[in-house]
């Protein structure tokens, strides 16, 4: 248990990195539109994972994304000033944007089938000494 939490927030910290670096300028528009909320819903998972010991985080991470983009068709005052900050824009969004509930779910099932291949590969690995 402690290698898949110390592997989740590895890749935690690399999924960030990744998703601040498609938000340089220059790249293509389809890198800035879909790229970044994807990886959202990647950190969202890997976050969840590493939190809990149970392979089912995949419903409770595309819910916390589905909630957290359900809350931008609110502006409540105390949200908008959060969100008017860098880091509250980064974590909580800005506005409602259908397409990125798409984005979500393509995001934590990736996450969800590239842990089941790891974990696959892990038990074929251990299974054969040679």
């Amino acid at each position: 248990m402690l290698r898949i939490r110390a592997f989740a927030l590895a890749a935690s910290a690399l999924t960030v990195a990744v998703g601040l670096a498609s938000r340089t300028p220059g790249l293509p528009r389809f890198v800035h539109a879909y790229v970044g909320d994807t990886l959202y819903a990647v950190l969202i998972y890997a976050l969840l994972r590493a939190a809990f010991p149970t392979r089912r985080v995949a419903v409770a991470a595309v819910s916390a994304c589905f909630a957290i983009e359900a809350s931008q068709a609110w502006h409540l005052p105390a949200l908008d000033v959060v969100r008017a900050t860098r880091i509250g824009a980064l974590v909580l969004g800005r506005g409602f944007v259908w397409s990125d509930l798409g984005c979500y779910a393509v995001g934590v099932a990736t996450a969800a089938l590239v842990e089941r291949r790891l974990r696959r590969a892990a038990a074929v690995g251990a299974a054969d000494p040679g």
